[in-house]
């Protein structure tokens, strides 16, 4: 009852933010705006990039109240999350002007949102052996670096998969509905709260952003879901895992991740910036080959359920 309170109130604090929100984006210009010659803008009309508040509203709310837990590691999570909320928005404001904002502040708000978790506790520090059964610890510059590379790199495949109405939500509920069977499952309550919370504010978003969208999240709401997934992760199911389930996480994002590693190694290869925003992701690709907007959504969020059903089925023989 507790888990079904918390997803109500967070659909339902998304749902009364959201229109008001996207009021005021209309009034502001705070828009995303379609541009003919850009193949990555699939809109026909301006659409608010205000969602993102909503989003971080109702999650913190949500999770307060029903978690309890008034701690440095929330703390954490809620400095961290600030920070990319505010460089989300300065990034969707110059995309509004039809500029581009430079990468590498992102990158380094980005990285340092990561430390913070790290500092406060949430980390990948080893491994059980599923031989010895022992635990082994990893030294301190491995656990940071494994750490930081890992919210770094979700929070970032996240952001890139936020390219179609519907698609970034979509994957973000499907993966966080996966964490939280796997954290109830492994008996973590706290991590079960937070991927809950989760699924609701991507539920509350969706009813928006479904296709033909008339909200988006843009960097900001996109980096938040990427970097609060990164952390459930971390803080339940890296927790005490042995070899093979370190594989559970990663197939749960596997969509994202899979796609955005095709998409890095292919702009390497082109010799353009990793950063540098093409059409190479999965869904433009799938657009090209004929499918409908609607389809290629489908296609990848059945995916993605394929991947998180093998992460779950993992789970299931490790225990």
């Amino acid at each position: 009852m507790l888990y079904a309170g918390a997803l109500i109130l967070s659909i339902a604090i998304v749902v009364f933010l959201i229109p008001p929100l996207g009021r005021l984006a209309l009034r502001i210009d705070f828009v995303d705006k379609p541009r003919e010659d850009e193949e990555r803008k699939l809109h026909k009309k301006p659409i608010p990039l205000t969602a993102s508040y909503a989003i971080f509203i109702g999650f913190f709310i949500t999770y307060l109240l029903f978690s309890g837990e008034y701690t440095w590691q929330t703390g954490a999570l809620f400095l961290g999350g600030l920070l990319l909320l505010i460089i989300g928005t300065v990034d969707d404001w110059f995309k509004t002007k039809g500029k581009d904002f430079p990468a590498l502040p992102k990158m380094v708000v980005q990285m340092s949102a990561a430390v913070i978790a790290y500092l406060a506790g949430i980390r990948f520090s080893g491994f059980y052996n599923p031989f010895s059964e022992e635990y082994i610890s990893l030294p301190v510059w491995l656990q940071f670096t494994l750490t930081i590379l890992w919210i770094f790199g979700v929070t970032t495949v996240i952001n890139f998969s936020d390219g179609m109405d519907g698609l970034a939500g979509g994957l973000s509920a499907i993966s966080g509905t996966t964490l939280f069977i796997v954290a109830l499952t492994m008996g973590q309550g706290n991590s079960a709260m937070l991927a809950i919370v989760l699924v609701g504010v991507t539920i509350g978003y969706l009813k928006f952003n479904k296709p033909p969208a008339r909200v988006f999240m843009g960097d900001a709401g996109a980096t938040f879901l990427g970097f609060i997934l990164a952390v459930i992760a971390l803080d339940g199911a890296f927790k005490q895992a042995t070899v093979l389930s370190i594989l559970i996480p990663i197939l749960a994002l596997g969509v994202p991740i899979f796609d955005n590693l095709f998409v890095v190694v292919k702009r390497f290869l082109d010799g353009k910036a990793i950063y540098q925003a093409d059409a190479s992701q999965a869904h433009y690709r799938l657009l090209r080959a004929g499918l409908s907007h609607k389809q290629v959504v489908a296609v990848l969020c059945l995916v993605s359920v394929c991947l998180c059903l093998s992460s779950i089925i993992l789970m299931l023989v490790q225990m």
